[in-house]
């Protein structure tokens, strides 16, 4: 019995703002305990280049400098966030953000410099997951709704990719509850064939994975999310699913709409 959905939604989903909408009506019924991670970068990125501040990008990963991480600070933590939690307070779902840096919950180390500086980008392990004061909120009626940001403990913010916090939270919660991990975003699932998309994989455990892998079937979008959801699976937690923010309700219930880890 699933008595704790972690739904993280990305993708262009936060820049829609009509599939926003639908999404977050959506995620307001969803009964029982809820957390919403989600992320926001092609809004950080034109609010960046309308202060002057580049976006640069390796290999499709944000570099943070000092410029960027006061950018997504704002826009994750503040334009973002707080939209995203007015929009549920309307939709009677009593919701408050967060980032990492709040009540401690989320510490991290900031990555180290190998061939790449990333910047100010923060690494997540399940086990630094301060879990008391979001049982609390939980335990409430409070939804915790978090940007993905977290801090250093030395008064330092860092840019931190939200499907790796939704894992990491997922992780750490699952000491205490049954977490169902859904990954949300504009597709129905993972795809066979990524230019059709009705050719979603329902069900992928280890032995599929690796034959997918083996098959190059899956894309390099769709991997991240892979790994984290092993991770997660690996870690104690129930279920992870992956697929499309209008089946988020659907996807809390006993009828699945998507790919099923397991």
């Amino acid at each position: 019995m699933i008595d704790l959905f972690i739904i993280k939604v990305g993708g262009n989903v936060i820049d829609n703002p009509v599939l926003l909408q639908t999404f977050l009506e959506k995620f307001a019924t969803i009964p029982g305990k809820k957390i919403l991670i989600h992320g926001g970068g092609k809004i950080a990125t034109r609010i960046g280049d309308q202060l002057g501040i580049a976006s640069k990008y390796v290999d499709g990963r944000r570099i943070t400098d000092a410029a960027t991480i006061d950018v997504v600070t704002m826009v994750y933590g503040g334009l973002v966030n707080k939209q995203l939690v007015a929009k549920l307070q309307a939709a009677q779902c009593n919701a408050i953000g967060l980032t990492g840096a709040d009540a401690n919950i989320m510490p991290a180390t900031k990555r180290p410099v190998k061939e790449i500086d990333y910047g100010f980008v923060g690494d997540v392990q399940p086990e630094m997951v301060q879990t008391a004061a979001l049982k609390a909120l939980l335990e409430a009626g409070i939804t915790p709704v978090f940007a993905p940001l977290t801090h250093d403990g030395k008064g330092q913010m860092l840019n931190t990719n939200a499907d790796t916090i939704a894992a990491s939270l997922a992780i750490a919660l699952s000491a205490d509850y049954q977490v169902r991990l859904i990954y949300c975003f504009e597709k129905k699932g993972v795809l066979r064939d990524p230019q059709n998309d009705d050719s979603v994989i329902n069900l992928i455990n280890k032995e599929i994975y690796q034959q997918l892998l083996d098959e190059k079937i899956l894309t390099d979008g769709i991997l991240p999310k892979l790994q984290n959801a092993f991770s997660a699976i690996d870690n104690g937690v129930k279920e992870v699913l992956i697929g499309h923010a209008d089946d988020v309700r659907s996807n809390t219930t006993g009828t699945v709409a998507g790919t099923l880890i397991c």
